[in-house]
């Protein structure tokens, strides 16, 4: 059978359910006695029901509302949609049926890179059509899908009087029952809390994740924000349960209009909310590069003394331990603070650097032994001079781009950051956005936007229930740039060096910058400030777990996982497994069964354990013993200690 036959089959199928929902026939929605009947739209397993309504609110008819069920049990009372424009009228209220069509869809897609090798897109689909009753012309669609991993809405604004709107305030809800746990952040590089919703507040990062209760976890999330305001979130004023958006700026955009979409996802645990985030993915455009081939994942390393010396000593650390890129950060062209410095130049400022810099010489040394070369440019220089960069880095051999302290959140800067990424494709250059950005899942329509901070990595020093919330709030929107340190001092202040390995594997990112602060033994001694202490990365024979670590993946399960406390995520790539152990608070012991691995395989683990016995200043140890589907290993971590393993096949049984 075709794909489009299928695609037949599956809409025929929801729309005879849904009529069934509805209680009439399909053209029976264009009624006004149908108006007033909900429409349910239930997720392809059933666990899940999304209902749409027109409701009377204080006494207002035609309210646009929805609400949804979790395996039976309401989640989300019926919740407001709508906006506030800026002349001060609403779009909220006052609307009649106008149509009504459902569909759904079964579909995989292969991702350039990702977490996993193919994504299945299977959804139901509700989307309705509402007329004002006092402006003529005014039409509001709203598309609902519903997904086994949660639902998401979207609206679409169109009038035949007008080509423009200009939104104040959008008005959707999230009306909870109940008054259940959620670890917010303010800033996207912030420390998150532990809150209420009663005391939530106001401008809370996305994704919010909630705690219903043991088995039930949500999350409220934003997708496709490409040039549109930024969704924070925000307590409602007048329901102490309920949450709200709270965009970072007014809207003006052309008619029609659609806008990102608004997401909650559902799940029994955090580790499955984690595993489902590509929901982000299908919400967004396929892959608008037509020959992606250029496109590199890859580990990277920063250089921190600004010389050519430096440079070529880290493109020969990453030729002999498996790495790809090296990136040159601030500093390179002057003051990255100045509007004067001119990125067009390699001026070094001399407060971070005394040099010399040859970067020429230093690129012309990394083609030579196939590594890549990747600049930062703070957004001051971007936002003059960008149309002139692109062409030119790519004339020196430049492989990709750091944008840095780009500005994030209204209409303007997003449309601007992500016209940017674009630009950056057409001279088939790779982007890492710094500092506040969060991903809405745009690495699907352009797959040269690799990675992004808005995540407070290892140069904030998190402590390790910091970073185990993060995993679990953050990380659920998308590839995080976490900065991983190994040698720096901060490493045993929070945590163990085994913890750091482990992050490797649960902290995805398909550019993945190792040993943030830390520089090879060929380096110069003196450098400036950049980058903090400049610690010598050492033979420790564990950091052969760095050379063969992945940044991308087939598959990826979260085995265990629980907030601010532990985690343990298994990811394949081709035939080997990499596993990564990360826990907050005192000593614990776990067993491991690895019942993911092939049955018909056998598989040589090499394990990375804290060992306070080692000599070696990180004291880790490496244990190599061979297991199959069927081993179950006993798991000791350290106090706020970690490990690591890599799985690799032996012999078909």
């Amino acid at each position: 059978m075709s794909l489009n036959s299928r695609k037949r089959l599956c809409r025929l199928a929801g729309l005879l359910v849904l009529a069934a929902c509805l209680g009439s026939t399909l053209h029976a929605a264009e009624t006004e006695s149908t108006a007033s009947r909900p429409a349910v739209l239930r997720s392809p397993d059933g666990r899940i029901e999304l209902t749409f309504k027109l409701r009377t609110v204080d006494g207002v008819a035609g309210c646009p509302s929805y609400s949804v069920n979790f395996r039976g049990k309401p989640l989300v009372a019926p919740s407001g949609l709508g906006f506030e424009l800026e002349d001060g009228s609403r779009l909220a209220d006052s609307y009649t049926l106008a149509g009504a069509e459902f569909d759904s869809a079964d579909e995989s897609w292969q991702p350039v890179y990702g977490e996993r090798s193919a994504v299945r897109d299977i959804y139901q689909l509700l989307q309705v059509e509402l007329v004002h009753e006092q402006r003529p012309g005014h039409r509001l669609g709203l598309t609902f899908r519903c997904y086994d991993a949660g639902v998401a809405l979207q609206y679409h604004i169109r009038d035949e009087s007008q080509s423009a709107v200009a939104i104040r305030r959008e008005l959707t809800e999230f009306r909870f029952l109940e008054d259940h746990t959620a670890w917010c952040v303010r800033t996207a590089q912030g420390e998150y809390e532990t809150r209420r919703l009663s005391s939530l507040g106001s401008e809370v990062e996305r994704p919010l994740t909630l705690q219903v209760d043991d088995t039930t976890y949500a999350a409220i999330a934003e997708a496709r924000l490409v040039d549109y305001a930024r969704m924070k979130l925000q307590q409602s004023p007048d329901r102490r349960l309920s949450v709200v958006s709270q965009l970072s700026s007014s809207v003006k955009a052309s008619l029609p209009l659609s806008t990102p979409w608004r997401v909650i996802m559902l799940a029994e645990s955090p580790g499955q909310l984690l595993e489902n985030n590509d929901i982000l993915l299908n919400l967004n455009a396929p892959n608008a590069i037509a020959d992606p081939s250029w496109i590199k994942p890859g580990k990277v390393i920063r250089e921190v003394t600004l010389t050519t010396q430096g440079g070529k000593a880290c493109v020969d650390f990453a030729v002999a331990h498996g790495l790809q890129y090296v990136e040159y950060d601030a500093g390179w062209y002057g003051n990255e603070y100045d509007d004067a410095s001119d990125a067009t130049t390699v001026t070094l400022d001399p407060k971070r650097s005394r040099g010399p810099l040859d970067l020429h010489e230093v690129i012309r040394y990394a083609q030579e032994r196939d590594i890549g070369i990747i600049l930062y440019v703070n957004r001051r220089a971007l936002e003059r001079q960008i149309d002139e960069l692109l062409p030119l880095y790519r004339q020196w051999g430049i492989k990709g781009l750091k944008y840095g302290f780009v500005n994030v959140g209204s209409q303007e800067w997003t449309s601007w950051l992500h016209e940017a990424i674009r630009k950056a494709a057409d001279y088939q250059m790779m982007v890492d956005v710094h500092d506040e950005y969060r991903p809405t899942g745009y690495s699907r329509t352009y797959p040269n936007f690799m990675t992004q901070e808005g995540i407070g990595g290892d140069e904030t020093s998190p402590s390790n229930e910091q970073t185990l919330t993060i995993l679990f709030t953050r990380m659920l929107a998308g590839a995080g740039d976490n900065t991983i340190c190994y040698f720096d001092s901060r490493v045993d202040k929070n945590a163990t060096h085994a913890y750091q390995l482990a992050k490797a594997v649960c902290f995805y990112s398909p550019w993945q910058f190792l040993y943030w602060y830390d520089r090879p033994q060929q380096s110069p001694r003196r450098a400036g400030g950049a980058g903090g202490q400049m610690n010598v990365i050492g033979d420790e024979p564990e950091l052969e777990f760095y050379k063969h670590v992945p940044t991308v993946w087939d598959e990826t399960r979260v085995l265990q996982g629980r907030i601010g406390e532990h985690a343990v995520i298994a990811r394949r790539s081709g035939d080997e497994w990499f596993v990564g152990c990360m826990h907050s608070g005192p000593p614990r012991s776990f067993q491991l069964p690895l019942d993911f691995l092939a049955a018909d395989q056998t598989y040589m683990a090499d394990i990375y354990a804290d060992d306070p016995q080692m000599d070696t200043r990180t004291q880790v140890g490496i244990e190599r013993r061979e297991v199959n589907s069927q081993t179950v290993l006993e798991i000791s971590l350290l106090a706020n200690g970690g490990q690591a393993m890599r799985l690799v096949p032996t012999t078909q049984k």
